[in-house]
């Protein structure tokens, strides 16, 4: 059986911090459905905590547009429509791929030995099958990666949308060749910035960005 995102918390855990961030992967990646109606009673018996940092938890994610509330029955997931996934994306890649060909002409190793640290994150979390914490390590990642532009509009409006973005075949790629070859991508795409190669990088992100509409929406790609 998949381990799932929605697990005890651990003691010391920034609580209301930790349901979120668990419930936004478990809606992110899939193991929660769209549609599916959740009450804080039941998820809290799963996160072994009282159902107020639950409630408290649910009530931002309705606000990040996850979850609306149902009046005396709980929340739902809200679904993502596929025009507006292809949006998203058509978006991230227009936003986030063109800057690689700057990065790489002025990255600097300093940077590319914490890239190299981000990207393992990344591939350690697919081989653990912890889908919470590679949701995690990739945001890290991108996001700093990003960063190294220098412009921190662009990162604000990126994350914005990398939060609205949904992966619902991920939780079904757990342990598949696709998962894997997804992770090892960031280390490649560190390769070609360290290489100068900054086209290819552009290439290399528009293509990882498009699994969203691909692998990660339960479709093949070529």
């Amino acid at each position: 059986m998949r381990p799932s995102t929605i697990s005890p918390v651990a003691a010391g855990a920034s609580l209301r911090g930790t349901v979120e961030d668990a419930v936004a992967a478990a809606i992110v990646s899939g193991e929660l459905a769209p549609g599916t109606l959740v009450t804080a009673p039941t998820l809290a018996a799963r996160f072994g905590v009282s159902a107020t940092p639950v409630r408290e938890a649910m009530l931002n994610l309705q606000k990040r547009g996850f979850v609306d509330v149902v009046r005396n029955k709980g929340f739902r997931i809200t679904e993502v429509g596929e025009q507006d996934l292809w949006e998203i994306v058509r978006l991230r890649q227009q936003l986030e791929a063109p800057p690689m060909r700057e990065i790489a002409r002025t990255v600097q190793p300093s940077a590319v030995a914490g890239l190299r640290v981000k990207a393992q994150a990344i591939v350690d979390a697919a081989a653990a099958a912890d889908l919470a914490a590679y949701l995690a390590a990739d945001l890290d990642f991108h996001l700093r990666l990003l960063e190294l532009h220098g412009n921190r509009r662009l990162v604000a409006i990126v994350a914005d949308l990398r939060q609205q973005t949904r992966m619902v075949g991920l939780a079904g790629m757990v342990g598949t060749t696709e998962l894997a070859r997804s992770a090892a991508e960031h280390h490649s795409l560190v390769d070609l910035l360290e290489a100068g190669d900054g086209r290819g990088a552009e290439a290399l992100l528009t293509d990882h960005i498009g699994h969203v509409l691909g692998w990660w929406s339960g479709n093949p790609e070529d």
